[in-house]
């Protein structure tokens, strides 16, 4: 019964929410947005699970002294910063995006320049992976390499000095081939998405027990 009446609550929700999706009249519209707020509830505690894991294991990293427990240390601290800056905010302000208040301090100091941070290391990444991709060594890579100068240059004021046709050339690459690939991509997402759903629905997939 543990795995029989997960499968059926998955099923029937499945079945109800697609239902109110293709027949929005009454009574059926009014559940899916009764649904919806449902699931907004069950993320909250599944939010708290998640938390008190995270914390949990960190500190018990931390306690026995495993390898990486100054990262532990680092992420507590951090936790407790956002934390204590959260509920002042909220005690002085009524608001956790107050301009004023401690947490966008700490968002705007703090979290903001780590983000600029590991975005400006992934260029570097980016550009190493760019490298051994456009390596013109067939004649897809060699249109890639082509492709990827004529849409760099393009976009900058040098290729316009260089070529005044470059930004317009840019502008069709990415209206027309670059966008019925990224077209192919989405429907091919649609239809994995279908079918992952079809296969939770009718409780072939099941890795959300284990």
């Amino acid at each position: 019964m543990k795995k029989e009446i997960p499968l059926l609550i998955t099923f029937l929700t499945g079945v109800i929410i697609v239902v109110t999706f293709f027949i929005p009249h009454q009574p059926f519209g009014g559940m899916q947005q009764r649904l919806l707020i449902w699931y907004s509830i069950v993320l909250g505690f599944t939010l708290l699970l998640g938390v008190d894991n995270l914390l949990r294991g960190n500190i018990r990293r931390m306690a026995r002294r495993q390898a990486g427990w100054g990262y532990a240390a680092v992420l507590m601290a951090g936790f407790v910063i956002c934390f204590v800056a959260g509920v002042v905010s909220l005690a002085r302000h009524n608001s956790l995006i107050a301009l004023n208040g401690p947490f966008m301090y700490v968002y705007t100091y703090m979290i903001v320049p780590l983000q600029a941070t590991m975005f400006a290391l992934l260029a570097f990444f980016i550009a190493s992976a760019a490298y051994r991709a456009f390596r013109a060594r067939t004649l897809e890579a060699t249109l890639l390499l082509i492709t990827a100068a004529i849409v760099m240059l393009g976009r900058v004021p040098v290729g316009a000095e260089l070529w005044d046709k470059l930004p317009q050339i840019q502008d069709w690459i990415m209206e027309v081939p670059q966008m019925a690939a990224k077209r192919g991509i989405f429907i091919g997402i649609a239809l994995g998405t279908i079918a992952m759903s079809l296969r939770v629905i009718l409780g072939l997939e099941r890795t959300y027990l284990s």
